[in-house]
């Protein structure tokens, strides 16, 4: 990952277990601080399956900014969505570790 002058870009990867259950993992390649694309993954479900799509297309274009991630997500469980074995803070937690555990400092 390269970092300079708060210009963040490169491949971010993290695994995040949920609190009594479920495996999630996510890799995201940013640039300019931005999510250029991302793939979640892990032994949670979405009903209808391909939804996960939907997931990564609305968080891709978005800022590395806590907040704008947790209401993209936040969108997405507004939807006719069933996501069994994680939840809204769940998913916002996985994307942070993912910059966090690369050296990337905090989203905000």
């Amino acid at each position: 990952m390269k970092e300079e002058s708060g210009i963040s870009e490169g491949e971010h990867s993290a695994e995040y277990k949920v609190p009594g259950g479920k495996l999630l993992r996510v890799h995201i390649l940013s640039r300019d601080n931005i999510i250029k694309s991302i793939k979640i993954t892990g032994d949670f479900f979405i009903h209808p399956e391909e939804y996960i799509d939907e997931l990564e297309k609305l968080l891709m274009h978005t800022k590395l900014n806590e907040d704008e991630i947790r209401k993209k997500i936040k969108r997405f469980y507004d939807e006719d969505v069933i996501v069994i074995g994680a939840d809204i803070e769940d998913f916002v937690t996985l994307i942070k570790s993912a910059f966090e555990s690369s050296g990337h400092r905090e989203l905000k």
